[in-house]
């Protein structure tokens, strides 16, 4: 029973991914305001009834991968040592996260100017930020911080926002993880 269960729920991934995939190449393809959920669930192979199953809109579909790094940056932070100092734990969860998840820089760059650019997918992705902040602030409740949990989650959030923002205003020069670190350092200044 319990294999059918992990089978069934990886088939519903491997959906969702797809669904994802679909609406992040029509986007670059024909552009967000003229991407249709009808258009994506086609591309990805199912019915419009099936994609409202999986998401609630082109918006949660487009920013499906976002929703799936935050998931493994908070495993990240929970898997960290648990005498390990709030920032100390962020950052090497960062790097742990970075390495293990390795996303395409690309589809980074992509959804990060497609947010900047259209405000349902900035109300969208802010709203999974704000998800995170307080994920965040729940995993590192219980470690050494000179301020409160939420504090620190919201500056480290903060940092990696102004990390990707510069990161697409020097257009892609440096490694996306460079630009994390140099911002992550000059932040924590202020929590180590």
């Amino acid at each position: 029973m319990e294999r059918s269960v992990g089978l069934r729920e990886r088939k519903k991934e491997a959906t969702r991914q797809a669904v994802h995939e679909a609406a992040l190449r029509l986007t670059v393809e024909h552009g967000f305001d003229q991407l249709t959920v009808e258009a994506v669930a086609d591309a990805a192979g199912i019915s419009r009834r099936t994609f409202s199953n999986y998401f609630a809109g082109k918006e949660d579909a487009l920013l499906h991968g976002d929703e799936q790094q935050i998931g493994e940056l908070v495993r990240a932070v929970r898997e960290r040592p648990a005498e390990e100092a709030a920032w100390t734990a962020l950052r090497a969860a960062m790097t742990q996260f970075a390495v293990r998840v390795a996303p395409p820089e690309r589809e980074w760059a992509v959804r990060t100017r497609l947010a900047l650019r259209h405000p349902s997918l900035l109300a969208r992705q802010l709203a999974n930020h704000a998800a995170l902040e307080s994920d965040l602030a729940e995993a590192v409740a219980a470690r050494r911080t000179p301020v409160r949990p939420v504090v620190l989650a919201a500056a480290f959030l903060s940092s990696l926002r102004i990390a990707m923002r510069m990161w697409i205003e020097e257009d892609l020069a440096r490694e996306p993880v460079e630009v994390i670190d140099e911002v992550l350092d000059e932040m924590g200044r202020s929590f180590a």
